[in-house]
């Protein structure tokens, strides 16, 4: 296994990690509202901060996942940094606006106890958690598609390119599949009346992200070469996470809720696996010619490169691996409604 496959491994390990660990980050923030909803306004915003306070050590460390997935591709594969950034450059924007004003709305939703200000600010988080899921779930369906790129490696399409069909069915299922998995991480986390919530918004979610994953597995074997790629074993690896939210439902039934909330992070983790496997050795597929795709030989970086940030990841993926496990252990108990457990 040369530098350039261990290289293509680790960026598709950082994203993994980037959407189990910011999944439920975002399905919490697009259930804020609505979970967190009551006529009492002492009340509502008591929920509501219960379900930040899930999230809340966490949700700044999980986007660093993102943050290192783009460093990682810029350092080891500049070519396919340079097509893919200037080629979604205006959904990437998107992206990074929306996940600013989540960021900001954390910090300033408690700064004024005024219902509107904070009713404001929670809808922020919403669109900060909305945005995201569905902008990643398009781009990277179109990435596994294929996009037009010249011979030049240069995307030559436009934003409204990325809006077909199976790019919204794939943002439409990433926004679904995270409202599901944010509330089964609710289940896990909070107890009382906020659990009682999260299993009811889990059950509701159930059939919807069952229906929205078989369309993703279906436009996947339709719009992509999936079968060509991997064989007709190996490209049964996206059946996987629609078996394990089928699982996951009758866990949850059981009450179960380890077990549901795993099934439902396996369930993202065989996707994006999928796409991954699906893509490699390309990173890039050109819908204009294949052999015009960029690939792990022709978008990387030297040798020398390659070698020199190996060794650094060697030393530093296993630290932060270690002190995000950590952070985890130390937050890891059920988040109450009572006073002296919240925080602003």
């Amino acid at each position: 296994m040369n530098l350039n496959t261990i290289w293509f491994i680790l960026i598709a390990v950082l994203y993994i990690g980037f959407f189990v660990l910011e999944g439920f980050d975002f399905g919490v923030g697009m259930l804020l509202p609505f979970l967190g909803k009551d006529r009492n306004p002492e009340k509502q915003d008591k929920l509501r901060r219960v379900m930040i306070n899930t999230i809340g050590p966490h949700w700044d460390g999980n986007e660093v996942w993102l943050l290192t997935a783009g460093g990682a591709t810029f350092a080891a594969f500049p070519n396919w940094y340079a097509t893919f950034f200037s080629g979604f450059y205006l959904a990437l924007f998107l992206l990074l606006l929306a996940l600013i004003v989540r960021g900001v709305a954390f910090e300033f939703r408690s700064k004024d106890p005024n219902p509107t200000w904070r009713k404001i600010w929670d809808w922020c988080i919403f669109v900060g958690s909305f945005l995201p899921a569905l902008l990643l779930g398009v781009a990277f369906a179109n990435l596994l598609k294929g996009v037009p790129i010249d011979q030049d490696m240069n995307y030559v399409g436009t934003f409204f390119t990325l809006l077909n069909p199976y790019g919204l069915i794939s943002g439409i299922g990433a926004v679904i599949l995270f409202a599901y998995y944010g509330a089964l991480y609710l289940n896990l986390k909070t107890a009382g009346e906020m659990q009682e919530k999260a299993q009811q918004a889990a059950n509701q979610l159930y059939i919807p992200t069952i229906i929205v994953l078989g369309l993703f597995v279906i436009g996947t074997y339709y719009y992509t070469d999936i079968v060509g790629q991997l064989g007709v074993g190996m490209s049964l690896v996206s059946m996987l996470g629609l078996i394990a939210v089928l699982i996951s439902g009758w866990m949850l039934k059981q009450k179960r809720d380890g077990w549901a909330f795993i099934l439902g992070l396996l369930s993202i983790v065989f996707q994006v696996v999928t796409v991954f496997l699906t893509l490699f050795p390309r990173v890039m597929v050109s819908s204009l010619n294949p052999e015009w795709s960029l690939t792990i030989q022709n978008a990387s970086s030297s040798p020398y490169t390659l070698k020199v940030m190996t060794i650094v990841a060697a030393i530093f993926v296993p630290i932060v691996l270690l002190y995000q496990g950590w952070t985890y252990w130390v937050f890891r108990k059920r988040i109450t409604a009572k006073p002296e457990e919240l925080t602003y």
